[in-house]
């Protein structure tokens, strides 16, 4: 029957529902912490400051599943910012190097401590089964539609 709604009806919407209250959760912290970023811009820095010297311009754009354009305009505004420097590996004139400047490092020490707190508040009434289950379940989600 074309009319009758499956049981999965409106899943999008409530997953896009999830994605907003975190995004305005971790854009309410910057702005408490007085911190004027995007959550695009935050994701590069800490993805910068955990690679360390070997942070590269091309994987953060793997890893962020992001086309370059996208990728090279948000690490442009870091660097208009100061927070980020973007040099050439040594004897690597094809990869950009991503370098977190002094300033930069301060905001992701600033920052850090409450995205980790937000993290935790994410899993807090789950058990490790249910949110591995619940991993499964994205991943699975995410499958399907690539499939398609």
């Amino acid at each position: 029957m074309l009319n009758k709604i499956d049981e999965i009806h409106g899943i999008g919407l409530h997953l896009d529902l999830v994605l907003r209250k975190i995004q305005d959760a971790y854009l309410r912290a910057f702005d408490n912490l007085d911190v004027h970023m995007t959550i695009e811009q935050w994701v590069i820095m800490h993805q910068v400051y955990n690679m360390g010297e070997e942070a590269s311009q091309s994987e953060i754009t793997q890893l962020n599943f992001r086309n370059r354009a996208t990728i090279s305009r948000v690490i442009g505004g870091l660097e208009r910012k100061g927070w980020i420097k973007k040099t050439r590996f040594e004897g690597d004139l094809k990869r950009f190097k991503l370098e977190l400047t002094t300033v930069g490092t301060e905001i992701v020490d600033k920052v850090l401590p409450e995205a980790l707190r937000l993290r935790r508040l994410a899993v807090k009434d789950l058990n490790p089964t249910e949110f591995a289950n619940f991993l499964k379940v994205l991943d699975t989600l995410g499958a399907n539609y690539e499939a398609s």
